[in-house]
C-alpha cells in the first residue's frame, strides 16, 4: 500500500533529497552548469529553506523522497514577487497529480507569505513541466527576472497570486 505524503523538509532528508534532485537533472538532459545542478543548496535544502518566508516541501513514499518542490523570494526583485524553486520528482512519482498537488501546497504557502507574484525557470523542452505551469496559471515571459543564477535554463514564467 503506498503511503504518499507531502510534508515540510526535515535535517535528514538533505542527502536523499540532492541525489533525486541531481538524478532528475540528469535525466532530462539539464546541464550541469548554469542550472540547480551547481547550487550549493542542492547539499543542504532543510537549512537553505529554514528561514521566514521560506519553504521546501517533499514527497515522500514510505520513507523514500520521491521529489520536491520550494517556495522562496525571488533574489533581486521585489519582495512581492516569490519563486517556485527546484521542483522536481522521480519516474515513479510522475503522472500521479503530486505535481499538482505540490504546487497548490507551494502557492498556498507563498501567498499566507504575503506573495502576490509567483516566477520560475524552467527548460524549454520540459513540455510536462510547463503544460502543468500552464493548467495553475503560470503565463510565459519574454526575458528573466531577479537574479537566480540560472542562465542555463531559458523559459521564464510568472503568476499573480
Amino acid at each position: 500500500m503506498s503511503t504518499i505524503k507531502i510534508r515540510s523538509v526535515a535535517p535528514e532528508d538533505n542527502k536523499a533529497l540532492a541525489q533525486v534532485i541531481r538524478d532528475v537533472l540528469i535525466e532530462m538532459g539539464v546541464p550541469k552548469v548554469g542550472t540547480a545542478y551547481e547550487d550549493e543548496a542542492l547539499d543542504m535544502m532543510y537549512e537553505t529553506y529554514n528561514e521566514p518566508r521560506k519553504r521546501y516541501f517533499v514527497v515522500e513514499d514510505n520513507g523514500r523522497i520521491l521529489g520536491g518542490a520550494g517556495i522562496a523570494q525571488l533574489e533581486k526583485e521585489s519582495e512581492d514577487i516569490c519563486e517556485l524553486q527546484k521542483m522536481y520528482f522521480l519516474q515513479e512519482a510522475r503522472g500521479k497529480g503530486l505535481g499538482s498537488e505540490m504546487m497548490n501546497k507551494c502557492l498556498d504557502f507563498a501567498r499566507e507569505q504575503g506573495f502576490t507574484r509567483c516566477y520560475l525557470e524552467t527548460m524549454p523542452y520540459m513540455e510536462d513541466a510547463r503544460k502543468l505551469y500552464g493548467k495553475v496559471g503560470f503565463k510565459s515571459l519574454d526575458k528573466p527576472m531577479g537574479d537566480t543564477g540560472h542562465y542555463s535554463c531559458q523559459a521564464w514564467m510568472i503568476k499573480e497570486l
